[in-house]
C-alpha cells in the first residue's frame, strides 16, 4: 500500500523550473548525478519533463556535472 505522493513543484507553487537554480536541481539527482525517476521523487509527468530539460541545460552550461563519483 503506497500513498500517492504530491508533486514538489505544485506544493511550492513553482511554475517554471529554472536551469540556473542548481540547488533545486540537485535535489532531484542521485549521488552519481543521474536524474531520479518520478516514481522516487513523486513529481508529476509535466514537471518531470521540465525538470529533465532544466538538468540537461544546466549540464550543457557547466552548472551541473554529467558524471559524479
Amino acid at each position: 500500500m503506497t500513498t500517492k505522493q504530491n508533486c514538489y513543484f505544485k506544493q511550492n507553487g513553482i511554475k517554471y523550473v529554472d536551469y540556473k537554480d542548481v540547488e533545486l536541481l540537485k535535489k532531484f539527482l542521485n549521488p552519481h548525478a543521474r536524474i531520479l525517476s518520478k516514481k522516487k521523487t513523486g513529481v508529476s509527468t509535466e514537471y518531470q519533463k521540465k525538470l529533465s530539460m532544466a538538468v540537461k541545460r544546466a549540464r550543457f552550461m557547466a552548472l551541473l556535472p554529467y558524471l559524479s563519483r
